[in-house]
């Protein structure tokens, strides 16, 4: 299955739901309930998880008339949806996934038909790739064309270079030639542009108070 472009990989998979719970609510309820609560920031679960640029996670309960005339459709059960464009391939992913997130992956998935023969993140990733459809649908994390070739870590260093820079040129307006030339060079000490393990952006994080992560303050 080729949903691949570039070094970027679009998955899209549907878990059909047990139409039944343990409890009293339907699996769809307590799945909604989960996922509403779960932090969408660099505090989520799937902020730890490598390699990922984006992903959703929804339970779809029908599809709506579709085409001209339309026609009717009926899902023979609910799903959850996961959606996510990851950098690279997808089996290393979803391991990675299962190691850094297992609890999450547990509660949200633990209502879906098959998911009791997952137990650990070769069959997690094996039950995912079952559940997998052909996606044409990609997000690349940039509005560079070639931002493909570069991965997450990449990213969130360039853009946390690119902010520190813009701190710097606004804190070092009208020093002399020499006083920004040394400046320059304490800043380049500071946020070392060649080191992806910091200091770097934060995955997930989406105000500029807690974004920065690894830095010497």
């Amino acid at each position: 299955m080729d949903n691949r472009y570039g070094n970027i990989y679009a998955l899209t998979a549907f878990c059909p739901l047990r139409p039944e719970s343990d409890g009293t609510e339907s699996p769809t309820a307590v799945i909604r309930n989960v996922l509403n609560h779960e932090p969408s920031d660099h505090h989520g679960a799937m902020a730890r998880v490598p390699n990922t640029f984006l992903c959703r996670l929804f339970v779809l309960d029908d599809v709506v008339y579709q085409g001209k005339p339309a026609v009717y459709e009926h899902l023979k059960s609910n799903y959850l949806v996961f959606t996510a464009t990851v950098y690279g391939d997808l089996e290393p992913y979803l391991r990675g996934m299962w190691i850094n997130a297992a609890p999450f992956v547990r509660e949200v998935w633990r209502f879906c038909i098959g998911f009791d023969r997952v137990h650990d993140e070769i069959t997690f990733a094996r039950y995912i790739q079952q559940c997998q459809i052909k996606t044409n649908l990609f997000f690349n994390g940039s509005d560079d064309p070639g931002s493909s070739e570069h991965s997450p870590a990449e990213q969130l260093k360039s853009l946390y270079v690119q902010q520190e820079f813009a701190r710097f040129v606004g804190e070092h307006q009208g020093l002399s030639a020499g006083e920004v030339q040394e400046a320059f060079q304490r800043f380049v000490a500071r946020v070392r542009p060649d080191d992806l393990t910091g200091p770097t952006w934060r995955a997930g994080a989406s105000s500029l108070d807690d974004a920065v992560v690894g830095a010497d303050l």
